[in-house]
């Protein structure tokens, strides 16, 4: 089933805490010059327009990145995430979001490597003209999954593996665990981000569950939830598992937090979770 579009949702909150966590991650490797590998298993098309059909019928930016954008100030751990953001809006009106691998395309360096799959008919081509000038990267119609087993580990050693299905095949829920084991069994070294949506805590719990059962050591967990969990529709939070997490990355994410959460929630209901799973 490939009827998902993620230009429906592009700027809402879970893109937020998603992005933001991507790019301290990525800033992170940068600290050391040997380049990196950027894998991410589900690219989309790159970049939303903000006033396009699909995410006005949403209007869910409005209530995530449109409120980060109209902050006088914010945590000094999110200014590279806003700078790239300013990159594709020079001015004032927030016109563009950036997906995940537009995000990396500005933050990676000349050494370092992309590797973006994409299976959507609609939103691949997207993808591979947005990238057809560089050089760094390597955009394919592939299973992003199988990303997992067939390009790790990079030459370099060292990368950020971003896994972000939909979802909306509730058969990915059982794959991450599964998906994972292989990836980290090749390439122990590699930090991992893994999103996950919060729609039923049933079926996300039994997912992270299933990732703390793999034995991998070092795994955190960052969430935020704007309401309580319910058996309405529709999702109510959204998180990161994060492997091998870098150790600014506690710190400067129990800064952002309580300030994202103060923004975000304008009901008031919500909360969040900064919790080390498995340690050392």
């Amino acid at each position: 089933m490939l009827s998902y579009r993620h230009s429906y949702h592009a700027g809402n909150h879970a893109d937020v805490l998603k992005h933001i966590v991507l790019t301290l991650c990525i800033e992170s490797l940068k600290e050391k010059e040997k380049p990196f590998l950027y894998l991410d298993t589900h690219s989309g098309a790159g970049r939303y327009l903000l006033q396009s059909e699909h995410a006005e019928k949403t209007g869910e930016y409005l209530s995530g990145i449109n409120l980060l954008w109209q902050q006088a100030t914010v945590p000094q751990p999110l200014t590279t995430y806003l700078q790239v953001l300013k990159r594709y809006n020079p001015f004032d009106t927030l016109k563009y979001y950036p997906g995940s691998p537009l995000i990396a395309k500005q933050l990676l360096r000349e050494p370092d490597k992309l590797n973006l799959t994409e299976l959507h008919p609609t939103d691949y081509p997207l993808l591979k003209q947005e990238f057809s000038k560089d050089k760094r990267a390597k955009v394919l119609r592939e299973d992003g999954f199988a990303q997992l087993k067939s390009k790790l580990p990079p030459p370099s050693r060292r990368g950020i593996i971003l896994i972000d299905p939909s979802y909306e095949i509730k058969e990915d829920y059982q794959k991450i665990p599964a998906a994972l084991y292989e990836a980290y069994k090749r390439f122990a070294t590699g930090i991992y981000l893994i999103w996950y949506p919060v729609v039923s805590r049933t079926q996300t719990q039994r997912m992270i569950d299933g990732i703390i059962k793999l034995g991998i050591k070092r795994v955190s967990q960052f969430e935020l939830a704007l309401k309580p969990d319910n058996n309405q529709k529709g999702m109510t939070a959204s998180g990161m598992i994060v492997i091998n997490p870098p150790w600014k990355l506690h710190n400067q994410m129990e800064t952002i937090m309580p300030w994202l959460l103060s923004v975000l929630d304008t009901e008031k209901t919500g909360n969040f979770v900064i919790k080390e799973l498995v340690s050392e």
